[in-house]
């Protein structure tokens, strides 16, 4: 089967390295997401595995189509039959259309499902469809003209890991924290410290990450009641490999801070409901008391962009005070995400990297700011 995975503007690099580190060939890269290949077994591994990908959808199909009546031939065109059993329940969860002659989400998806109920009728030789066993989203993306059709695997998208029951005023996605931690060189014998870490995102994520566990090892998935395409057993594969590989006994030093206290009580219920209480230090603090002692650490942050106009006249002090704790924090690297266009002015300094990343529609700038890398640690020489 092919298996299109799409993913947030700018990460589709960290999401194709990904796959490919499940063991999966890579079909194409496109805006937003990455196609691949694979079985049943790839299928449910990449939902239980993939930290940055939004969902997974097996390609149904693809054709070209300037008109509704091309868009209904071509839609009918597709073996839905392999896919979607008798009592299926079938629709059109989202069109997107980009510089493509027909735009209308609405009529695209309508004029898709009846497509499908045509095929369907003749395939199964009925006239009414009682839709009442698993359900069966479909997704179709245009992008000039070319449409791709993909049946979505996942259900709640992948960033609901299962674990954040209470968030922050403006909280970053899951898969999105993952990605921009893996944008960076941190591993879980350095120092993490969110300054802003509001529902505790990042820290729990790079908790995640630094234990090896599953993001989605503690959720369900839609494709788990399409046993005639995936075997109940390749998810119970998945499964078992997921709990096989985390290890309980390491011990990151990964901190997150916050002005507010009922913020830093939400991470702790967050972090216990992940299952990583034990390895965060979540504690009130304004970041004007930004300091550690210790060097080489990384700052992986997400501080307020001012979205509202009164929050906005806070933001140049703010950013400045970010700029000087980070100045007095000796060799550590900083990442902030921010839709602030003057960040690097008031933090005082223009970031080594700046990535353009799109939080939803909202685009925003990962700038990067690189310390010195730490010295080798003395090895024992290999013997012989």
């Amino acid at each position: 089967m092919e298996f299109i995975a799409p993913c947030h503007f700018g990460l589709e690099a960290v999401l194709k390295k990904e796959i490919l580190d499940l063991g999966y060939e890579i079909s194409s890269v496109e805006d937003g997401r990455v196609t691949f290949s694979g079985d049943g077994n790839a299928l449910s591994r990449a939902n239980v595995f993939l930290r940055t990908a939004e969902r997974v959808l097996i390609k149904a199909g693809s054709f070209r189509a300037e008109t509704f009546e091309e868009l209904f031939q071509g839609t009918r065109n597709i073996a839905w039959e392999e896919y979607i059993p008798e009592d299926g329940k079938f629709w059109v969860a989202k069109a997107a259309s980009i510089k493509s002659r027909l735009f209308s989400p609405s009529d695209i998806q309508s004029i898709m499902k009846k497509a499908m109920v045509e095929r369907l009728k003749t395939v199964y030789h009925k006239e009414w469809f009682a839709e009442s066993g698993a359900s069966f989203p479909v997704r179709v993306f245009l992008l000039k003209d070319e449409v791709v059709v993909g049946l979505d695997t996942t259900g709640e998208s992948l960033h609901k890991r299962g674990y954040r029951k209470l968030t922050a005023k403006a909280p970053i996605a899951e898969n999105l924290a993952a990605g921009l931690i893996m944008l960076t060189p941190w591993h879980k014998d350095r120092i993490l410290v969110d300054p802003f870490c509001g529902s505790g995102t990042f820290p729990i994520e790079a908790a995640m990450m630094a234990a090896n566990m599953a993001p989605g090892a503690n959720r369900s998935f839609l494709a788990e009641d399409w046993t005639h395409i995936v075997p109940r057993k390749d998810w119970y594969r998945a499964m078992d490999e997921a709990e096989s590989m985390i290890d309980r006994t390491v011990k990151p030093d990964i901190q997150g801070y916050d002005i507010d206290d009922k913020m830093v009580a939400v991470s702790r219920e967050n972090a216990r409901l992940a299952g990583v209480e034990d390895m965060i230090h979540f504690q009130r603090r304004s970041v004007e008391q930004l300091s550690h002692p210790k060097k080489y650490g990384f700052l992986i942050t997400n501080p307020p962009y001012g979205e509202r106009l009164e929050d906005k006249k806070a933001l140049p002090e703010l950013y400045r005070v970010l700029g000087g704790r980070y100045q007095a924090l000796d060799s550590w690297s900083m990442y902030v995400i921010s839709a602030y266009e003057q960040a690097e002015q008031y933090i005082g300094r223009k970031a080594d990297k700046n990535r353009k990343i799109y939080n939803g529609m909202m685009r925003t700038y990962y700038y990067q700011f690189m310390g010195p890398k730490p010295p080798k640690r003395k090895t024992d020489k290999p013997i012989g």
